[in-house]
């Protein structure tokens, strides 16, 4: 329900820095762990954030669901993107890193302008969704070419 009404609050208002933060707070330690805090609820992912202001700026919520093996092309975001796997398991390869399998439950993050090389679906017979928060500019184009 917190959840549910920071994502309204910060979608409404374009008050990303504290969807941002919100968002952190539920984040993921080092992959495949995860930290209990009190009151149940455990860090899902963290990650540190470029030096920016979030001055004008807007939080967008996308979901995105691919068929089995569909993929996008690689692509950039003007912003900070950050990717939840709602259902199955997305392969992604973001800027330098190797390519990694993130399965349901699991979070990664796309600095400003950083390339996203791969984004598909892992599997070739189940379906699967994210959720991508994307942070930007007020009218700045969510998703560039490669």
């Amino acid at each position: 329900m917190i959840r549910r009404t920071l994502l309204k609050q910060a979608a409404t208002s374009g008050i990303g820095a504290l969807f941002a933060q919100a968002l952190i707070s539920q984040a993921q330690t080092p992959r495949g762990t995860t930290a209990a805090t009190p009151g149940g609820r455990k860090v899902l992912f963290e990650h540190g954030l470029p030096d920016l202001t979030l001055q004008n700026w807007n939080a967008t919520l996308v979901e995105i669901s691919y068929a089995p093996g569909e993929s996008s092309a690689a692509h950039r975001h003007p912003g900070i993107t950050i990717a939840y796997v709602l259902e199955g398991a997305i392969a992604s390869k973001v800027g330098d890193e190797p390519e990694k399998i993130h399965a349901a439950g699991q979070a990664f993050l796309e600095t400003p302008n950083q390339l996203h090389g791969i984004s598909r679906n892992a599997s070739a017979t189940k379906p699967a969704k994210l959720l991508a928060i994307l942070l930007a500019e007020k009218g700045k184009q969510l998703t560039l070419p490669a």
